[in-house]
């Protein structure tokens, strides 16, 4: 899919705009009343500055006559205020709750109540479960589960309909960006300043590969349930001496696999951009690109994802059809084949972490396995991956399946994963843990409430041998969940971005952020900020 014609007579226009240098203060950047602590990081200093004191790096593009031809939506400065399609009185008087666990029997007790009344789990950690429910719904549960569990819980998001509200766009919101319009130097970047719909990434994707057709490319892994492609999106140098595509050690970057993470999504697409805006400019990203190839996959699940911006804000799975028709849809991290061992919550179609009754039999699990085994038939090596979801702050790597076998490179992931969680705590003074993906979450025997087998990581890891595979779960802890307000899409784009040019350089053969601190590259602002190029 390519822009209309009218929409590339403006790229040059476009072009210019997107990469030219801008010394626009962050603060004008900031969302009407939006408090300065979601743009500030712990030392105070803007985390929307590149290296070289540019406000919002490589993004300030599209003035809003511009947008308004590339995307074909009315500029924000002359919208009316609009309400989202998704009916929100389906979230009055749901609350979220926290419960905090501290011991195995109060976690098969809990994730025996929550399968039992059928209970929307939101994070499950050693230490915590959130659930989404009814206020009425919340004393049955607490009749169920033992006392030392009665008085261990407490409300995480009060108000579930209205944080649900706040995180679509809202097109009324003008005042902050007055005189945009008429400097196209302070011209603002209106992608990253909403999440975005299926049709909007998928024409700023395309967009981009107009941009950057030397090192881009756009494709198809492969058609979903319903008929959407799953676009992709690679980059790589593929000049002169690195001509042969055939042989590309590549890294790959998913997002969107559960509808309602919206937040994984916006910052797949702010590690492209940002990566292919940083070629040629930026010594350690021109150096991977011309080893590496980055695959982004920004929507997975573009059936689910769609759907929570049409029906139902926090679905969670594939739109597919299953054994009971009033339950659709399948948990695409469920989905894999790699040792396929259901337990009782995964065999029931109702259930959200069902995942099938046999090995991809979703349609987008068994999409992206075909197009990876067909990639390393060609020659490609999968050297990385990076599986991008929300919530829980936590950097986890194989096994999902179990806790009684390590990976043989455990010491290895372990190593890496902590440099990644390092990495984002210099970046913005967020703390993200670091353990195997079994270690992370609760007890995973039949009776934990998200047991979990057949995930993407381990398929990954065990069948196309990519050695540093991870489950990256982004902000927050739970004060959002997954509601994550859209003043966070930027600073945990540029958390991850410093985790991902740590990734890369550890693949390079060097030591991340120990070894880009010795070199000429590194730039540390007034306030200790450290940036890595």
């Amino acid at each position: 899919m390519r822009p209309s014609p009218e929409s590339l007579s403006v790229l040059p226009l476009v072009i210019g705009v997107a990469l030219s240098p801008s010394t626009v203060d962050a603060a004008a950047f900031r969302h009407a009343g939006q408090p300065a602590g979601l743009i500030d990081n712990a030392n105070g200093d803007s985390i929307y500055r590149d290296a070289h004191g540019s406000a919002l790096p490589g993004l300030t593009w599209l003035r809003e006559s511009v947008a308004e031809i590339i995307f074909g939506r009315p500029s924000t400065k002359h919208s009316d205020s609009t309400s989202p399609s998704v009916p929100l009185s389906r979230y009055r008087d749901d609350v979220v709750v926290r419960f905090n666990v501290t011991n195995s029997a109060d976690q098969v007790a809990l994730a025996q109540a929550v399968n039992e009344k059928r209970l929307d789990v939101w994070a499950s950690t050693p230490q915590f479960v959130d659930i989404r429910l009814q206020e009425n719904q919340l004393r049955p549960l607490l009749k169920l589960i033992p006392s030392s569990l009665q008085t261990q819980w407490s409300v995480l998001i009060p108000d579930l309909e209205e944080a649900v509200r706040a995180t679509y766009p809202t097109k009324g919101e003008t005042g902050e960006f007055e005189g945009a319009a008429e400097n196209l130097d302070a011209a603002y970047n209106i992608f990253f300043h909403d999440y975005q719909p299926l049709s909007v990434i998928t024409s700023w994707m395309s967009l981009m590969e107009t941009m950057f057709p030397s090192i881009a490319e756009m494709s198809s892994i492969g058609d979903s349930y319903e008929g959407r492609p799953i676009h992709a999106f690679r980059i790589g140098n593929h000049s002169g001496d690195n001509a042969d595509n055939s042989t590309r050690k590549t890294i790959l970057v998913t997002g969107g696999l559960h509808g309602r993470e919206w937040i994984s999504t916006s910052t797949v697409t702010y590690l492209l951009w940002s990566i292919i805006t940083a070629h040629g400019k930026e010594s350690m990203v021109t150096k991977l690109l011309k080893h590496f190839d980055i695959v982004f996959i920004p929507v997975l699940n573009p059936d689910g994802y769609d759907y929570t911006w049409k029906t139902d804000r926090l679905w969670r799975k594939s739109r597919q059809q299953t054994k009971v028709s009033v339950c659709r849809g399948f948990d695409l991290d469920q989905a894999f084949g790699f040792v396929w061992d259901q337990t009782k919550s995964q065999v029931d179609p109702c259930s959200e972490s069902y995942g099938g009754d046999e090995p991809f039999q979703a349609v987008e699990a068994t999409r992206l396995a075909d197009w990876g085994r067909n990639q390393t038939e060609k020659g490609v090596k999968f050297v990385g991956f990076l599986d991008l979801h929300s919530y829980s702050q936590q950097i986890l790597f194989p096994y999902t399946f179990t806790c009684d076998e390590d990976p043989p490179n455990r010491e290895n992931l372990e190593e890496l994963g902590v440099g990644l969680a390092k990495a984002i705590r210099l970046s913005s003074g967020n703390f993200y843990t670091v353990s195997s993906a079994c270690e992370g979450t609760v007890d995973r025997q039949d009776d934990a409430s998200e047991a979990t087998s057949s995930s993407a990581i381990d398929w990954f890891y065990h069948e196309l041998h990519s050695r540093y595979s991870y489950q990256v779960k982004l902000r927050d802890t739970g004060s959002y969940g997954f509601l994550l307000p859209r003043s966070q899409i930027i600073p945990t784009g540029e958390e991850m971005l410093n985790a991902l040019k740590y990734f890369g350089d550890f693949l390079l053969g060097n030591n991340g952020i120990e070894s880009i601190a010795k070199s000429e590259d590194r730039t540390t602002h007034d306030k200790g900020r450290v940036e890595l190029k």
